[in-house]
């Protein structure tokens, strides 16, 4: 045998002496194995048909929009479900500013953002389907504009820039997310110091509001949620809008710091 071979021999048996000794040692000392942290994650065979059978901080997640559907994004019963008009009020845009999309679908406020933060602003339209993507860049080269930017993000990463953006805003997407945790993570890197991360969801707490259970969210879950990242702060619940509220969370910090 090569002696290289047995030299490594010999240290792999005696690394599995000492640390076997190690171990004895613990258990005649009394001392326990340090605790495992539960998954963050957890499937259940019995689930909403409407969910996809895996649970988040005791939220089931829903199933995802496909592209086929997205006619239905632009339904015009949006504008009295919605009031889309109330809901950029809110979100108090200037021109200049930086706004991330995130699951942009077909762009239905996509444009309404790239309106508001003018041709000095851009506005990141992220989506992990390609065919929204394209929907989004043929609406752009239809109306003539240059400040929207097309991303092709992932299941666990927005993939945008870190500090480079002033608003996030999901509008009914983010009970879709297959990895929220994850999402959250690079969503607050993505942010800049005193960035915001806004939440449009079907509010859970008004059994009026006529959608499947898992594309509602309540804003105690939402907050639940958020306050495993220590970099937000509650910032808002605004509950002026027909059937959502949205939520709103900066990223701690003074702006134009890093």
């Amino acid at each position: 045998m090569h002696s290289r071979t047995l030299l490594t021999l010999r240290l792999c048996a005696l690394l599995g002496i000492v640390l076997s000794c190690v171990s004895s040692h613990s258990a005649l000392m009394g001392i326990a194995p340090a605790p495992q942290s539960p998954p963050r994650y957890e499937t259940r065979a019995e689930h909403d048909p409407n969910g996809i059978g895996k649970f988040y901080m005791g939220r089931e997640i829903a199933m995802v929009m496909g592209h086929e559907a997205s006619d239905w994004l632009d339904r015009p019963e949006r504008e009295q479900e919605e009031n889309p008009a109330k809901l950029m009020a809110a979100l108090k845009l200037k021109p200049g500013m930086a706004v991330a999309d995130i699951g942009a679908g077909s762009g239905y406020y996509t444009f309404r953002l790239a309106k508001a933060v003018g041709k000095t602003g851009r506005v990141y339209a992220v989506d992990i389907q390609q065919e929204m993507l394209d929907l989004i860049n043929e609406r752009q080269r239809k109306l003539g504009l240059r400040n929207v930017v097309t991303v092709m993000g992932a299941i666990d990463d927005p993939k945008l820039k870190p500090n480079s953006i002033d608003l996030i805003i999901l509008v009914d997407v983010y009970h879709e997310f297959d990895h929220p945790y994850e999402m959250n993570v690079n969503m607050v890197k993505a942010l800049k110091p005193g960035g915001r991360l806004a939440f449009v969801e079907f509010r859970m707490e008004d059994e009026e509001v006529p959608i499947k259970l898992v594309h509602k969210m309540s804003e105690a879950q939402v907050k639940k949620e958020m306050a495993a990242h220590p970099e937000l702060k509650w910032v808002e619940t605004y509950k002026g809008l027909p059937w959502q509220h949205l939520i709103v969370f900066a990223k701690k910090g003074m702006p134009g710091r890093t």
